[in-house]
């Protein structure tokens, strides 16, 4: 890293879950110390999930159990400050928004549940970014604080904002002078959030953390994004299903943005496509084993050859039939696809017949149920639910064989390079 250039850093959950993280965290940087940084965090442990059942409660119209959700979600981040020996005046930041999402739990929603979802669980990251801060100016690091909806605009798309970019990167250079200048000060800021021209809070789509990494770099030119991680980089499967498994060392853009398409939960899908149009290198790293170099994306050339596994479970598989039984034509499609995007579900896998669509989506009932009824006056509907889509990249038949071991295959499709197999157990 060079003194006259900004990289990009981003810790996940995980990293900052508890007091021991956060020293973790905090350890990293000092060994970074004089040169100029943005840090992005995300919400500590398991909060988001936390925030979601907040959500729930208070646009169902039940306060106390809002409150006693929320309750909990506060008592663990003042038990990480009291751990850390943070001072009253340290976080005070902290006190302020606590209160002020507990007053806010006391009166009516406010707009779509998109809208309240986004304002409420936005607070993770605020939370977390703060006491962090805090607790590396306690150490003697040059910590700033900066709020990421000053930084990041978006349109309305709640849930899913979709980021102006000319008007974030105004406001990004404005903000972060070390992008420029060589000041070696670390700015803090939040994974997962934005707001619009009219400052309405907004996130960029669960577990956009890495985006926002993304974004930041692309604006600033950054040097280098690295992603700190749990795992020692990029490996060829989830150690959840394979005790085997290999690490990539090294990917190709291509490589990783079809690995994190496909479901790899180790890259958010949109992180690559703007480093990759700066031709700005991804690291991902292990915030357990710092010192290790991990995998790097964007410096290779060539595909890595190792088979690459991706399992994504509870998977819905539906089939679409013409009532009149006319052929699947292009208006067919179109109106199939309107509605999916309409119903805001996500394609995992698609295959046609001269008489039927099937596609692969994920456990989102809801939205699936909205989906049946737009299309069930024009289409025969059937599905299978609590499905299982595995992603191999770099197959041959061994790797199919092996992972299809006590399943039923329903489904399956290949390219030169992937084979996507919807199977269930037995």
């Amino acid at each position: 890293m060079t003194n006259d250039s900004i990289a990009i850093f981003k810790f996940g959950g995980a990293s900052v879950r508890d007091a021991a993280g956060v020293r973790n965290l905090t350890s990293i940087l000092q060994t970074y110390a004089g040169q100029p940084l943005s840090v992005v965090i995300s919400a500590m442990g398991k909060t988001t999930n936390a925030l979601e059942t907040v959500v729930d409660s208070y646009w169902a119209g039940n306060t106390d159990e809002a409150l006693k959700r929320w309750a909990v979600v506060e008592a663990n981040h003042l038990t990480i400050s009291s751990e850390l020996s943070l001072s009253e005046q340290d976080t005070q930041p902290v006190q302020a928004h606590l209160d002020a999402v507990r007053a806010l739990l006391r009166m009516p929603p406010v707009g779509s549940y998109d809208q309240v979802y986004d304002q409420l669980v936005s607070m993770g990251e605020i939370l977390s970014t703060q006491l962090v801060t805090a607790y590396l100016r306690q150490q003697g690091l040059p910590a700033r604080w900066t709020d990421a909806r000053q930084l990041i605009s978006t349109d309305a798309t709640f849930r899913e904002g979709r980021v102006d970019w000319t008007v974030t990167k105004n406001q990004l250079r404005a903000a972060m002078p070390a992008a420029t200048t060589g000041t070696a000060e670390i700015m803090i800021t939040q994974g997962f959030i934005g707001s619009t021209s009219t400052g309405e809070t907004t996130t960029l789509g669960r577990e956009g953390s890495d985006y926002t990494a993304a974004i930041l770099a692309y604006c600033l030119d950054a040097e280098s994004v690295t992603i700190w991680k749990d795992v020692p980089g990029v490996l060829n499967a989830d150690p959840k299903y394979f005790d085997d498994t290999v690490l990539l060392t090294a990917l190709t853009y291509q490589d990783a943005t079809e690995l994190a398409y496909y479901g790899a939960t180790v890259i958010h899908p949109k992180t690559i496509k703007p480093l990759q149009n700066k031709g700005i290198p991804l690291y991902v790293r292990s915030f357990l084993q710092p010192t290790q170099p991990g995998t790097v994306v964007g410096v290779a050339e060539v595909s890595s050859p190792v088979a690459s596994f991706i399992f994504k479970v509870n998977q819905w598989l539906i089939s679409l039939h013409p009532t009149d039984f006319s052929f699947i034509t292009e208006d067919n499609l179109s109106l199939i696809f309107s509605e999916l995007s309409a119903a805001g579900l996500k394609i995992n896998l698609m295959q046609q017949t001269a008489l039927n669509f099937s596609f692969v989506v994920d456990n989102r009932p809801d939205r699936i149920e909205r989906l049946f009824a737009a299309l069930r006056p024009h289409f025969r509907v059937n599905y299978n639910e609590g499905l299982e889509l595995i992603t191999i990249r770099h197959y041959n038949q061994a790797t199919i064989d092996r992972v299809l071991i006590d399943k039923t295959l329903l489904l399956e499709q290949k390219s030169r390079t992937t084979v996507q197999l919807v199977v269930r157990e037995g």
